[in-house]
């Protein structure tokens, strides 16, 4: 019998044989004591009586009417190396203070976050960047976390204190974007509080769909990385195992364990808890490096309220797929059984969209009065993977608060394509070029004093005066990619098999927005977004082993207004005299596109 069937038949037991501290660490996520949303506001309410003021989605532009609360969110993060068996293998991770997944970040629309970061990651040492995924950073492109094209990397033995504010509302989350360190599990997720334009009973938070991989992150991009000649070389590595909030079994009898770590293969679950008649807010997101995930619940639809920051009109579904950094806010109501009912929550990654050993994520929903000792007996719906490596169609995802799409001031086709170097090594390019950065040079800290010439390979795209940027994506070859805009929510305007014609649009005066798009293989996607945000931000593919290789642009919007209305905080400049000074007594290790 397979591993998923020794879990659905209970030969394994819901009953976990490793410890919380043992599978996470310090967390506390997938377990039943885990706290409902919101965690603050009973000690630091605002006062209208609502989280987020008195604006509402309906009747005031998001992008422009962000209250400002005042209130500041103060965190304070120790990365570090350790130990642990989320799914029972026992292996090297990242931490940050301690937890696997990473703390939960929570704030109120509007509020300001301070969150101070410390560099201990030693044995061997390794710079490190944190980026808040799918916020604008309106004012604050500095604090957006990405290395060589914001900030240098926050040295080792230092600490550095982002400070932006929750200009948007919704769930996502944070994560390094130092090389592939969030594979190594450097992320946790963010939420922050707004109108809700459907109401609900109960937010259960965050759940976390992430593929997992027993080798060391470093070890993967040093195969993905390799020549083709090399015994290691790996650019597609199969991830090893499927979690949902940093929880799964593992069958240990499929690997041999060395000397320095163990496996167990009931290491346990993460288990939910849900009300009776009640309905619950589930906050969907993709953390993974990889794999695209196909989310349901036995039993249950779901209704979909967001995606990523942005809230849609409601619409009901099934299955929910999500790829890379990609997030869907879901309403599921208690109502599929008796109050001691039990049912089980998948998560399974595409096998035909990507590459995995064990592709089937469990977790268990207990109703009010259910025997959270035993498993569920729930069955899974019947809907066969579809193959297309997309998302919902573009007509299902109407966003809640239209604004049209303007005339674009100009166009630019950026095509995903890739090839071997003269060295033999793998690589990928976006618009002909594959990107490298320079962990010394901050292309925004360049531009803030006029410097707008760079080599070819920081693939930088100037748009100048431009007004509003269209984006067309051609990707002929086979694998899918999620495609991430920072310091915009996209207007989707087309996306399908083929390249784009030109003329055929999808959403009329209204399109789907996000901030991460799939793009399938052998298909197209058209995006375009407003010159409203001056900054250098970054598009790319948001599989870990893809911008490795330098799947990877830089767009440069409104350079003038970079140079001249952009005062630069001094902390920039210290972290880079702190980044210098490490680096120049120490070797940078950077085999990749270095995030």
């Amino acid at each position: 019998m397979s591993l998923i069937g020794h879990i659905l038949s209970g030969a394994l037991g819901i009953v976990a044989s490793l410890s919380q501290q043992q599978t996470n660490g310090a967390s506390k996520w997938g377990t039943l004591s885990n706290a409902q949303l919101p965690q603050f506001l009973s000690n630091n309410p605002l006062p209208w009586g609502f989280p987020w003021g008195p604006l509402t989605a309906k009747g005031d532009n998001p992008y422009t009417s962000a209250p400002d609360t005042g209130i500041i969110r103060a965190y304070d993060f120790t990365i570090q190396r350790g130990q642990i068996a989320p799914d029972g293998y026992m292996k090297d991770v990242l931490l940050i203070n301690g937890q696997f997944p990473g703390p939960l970040l929570e704030a109120n629309w509007g509020d300001t976050f301070i969150i101070t970061v410390h560099n201990q990651i030693v044995a061997p040492t390794e710079g490190t960047a944190l980026h808040w995924h799918g916020l604008l950073q309106k004012g604050s492109p500095w604090f957006d976390g990405v290395p060589a094209v914001q900030q240098c990397p926050i040295a080792p033995g230092t600490s550095f204190t982002y400070t932006f504010k929750a200009d948007l509302y919704g769930s996502s989350w944070y994560h390094s974007h130092y090389s592939a360190q969030l594979a190594g599990g450097l992320f946790g997720p963010m939420i922050i509080h707004g109108p809700s334009h459907v109401p609900y009973d109960i937010d259960l938070g965050p759940v976390m769909l992430s593929d997992y991989y027993h080798t060391e992150y470093f070890k993967l991009v040093e195969g993905a990385m390799a020549s083709i000649t090399d015994a290691n070389f790996n650019p597609a590595p199969a991830s090893d195992n499927n979690l949902i909030n940093g929880k799964m079994n593992f069958n240990c009898s499929t690997v041999a364990v060395g000397d320095n770590t163990s496996c167990s293969s009931n290491a346990g679950i993460s288990k939910f808890k849900f009300t009776s008649g009640k309905t619950h807010r589930l906050r969907l997101m993709n953390v993974g490096g990889e794999g695209l995930q196909r989310f349901s619940i036995d039993g249950h639809s779901m209704t979909v309220i967001a995606n990523d920051f942005v809230p849609v009109k409601p619409y009901t579904t099934k299955v929910v797929t999500l790829g890379i950094g990609q997030r869907s806010d879901v309403l599921v109501t208690a109502n599929a059984g008796r109050s001691d009912s039990a049912f089980w929550m998948r998560s399974n990654i595409s096998t035909i969209c990507g590459i995995t050993t064990q592709p089937a994520a469990l977790a268990a929903i207990y109703y009010d009065r259910a025997d959270t000792s035993k498993s569920p007996t729930s069955t899974a719906w019947d809907i066969p993977d579809p193959g297309t490596c997309a998302n919902d169609d573009l007509s299902l995802t109407v966003p809640y608060y239209p604004i049209a799409p303007s005339t674009p001031s100009t166009t630019q086709t950026l095509e995903i394509n890739y090839h071997f170097n003269e060295t033999g090594h793998f690589l990928w390019t976006l618009g002909a070029n594959t990107f490298r950065a320079d962990y010394n040079q901050p292309i925004l800290l360049m531009a803030n004093k006029g410097n707008f010439t760079y080599p070819d390979d920081w693939n930088v795209h100037n748009y100048g005066t431009n007004t509003t940027i269209r984006i067309v994506v051609n990707n002929p070859g086979p694998a899918a990619h999620p495609m991430h805009l920072h310091g915009h929510n996209m207007q989707i305007i087309s996306e399908g098999p083929g390249n784009w014609d030109g003329v055929s649009t999808t959403g009329g005066n209204n399109p789907q927005r996000r901030d991460v798009q799939l793009v399938r293989n052998g298909g197209h996607m058209v995006m375009q977004f407003n010159a409203d945000n001056p900054g250098v931000w970054p598009f790319h593919c948001h599989i870990a082993w893809h911008v490795s290789g330098g799947l990877y642009a830089n767009l440069i919007e409104r350079p003038a207004d970079i140079a001249k209305d952009t005062p630069l905080p001094q902390v920039l400049t210290q972290m880079c005299q702190d980044w210098s000074s490490w680096s120049t007594g120490n070797i940078v290790d950077q085999i990749d596109s270095g995030l």
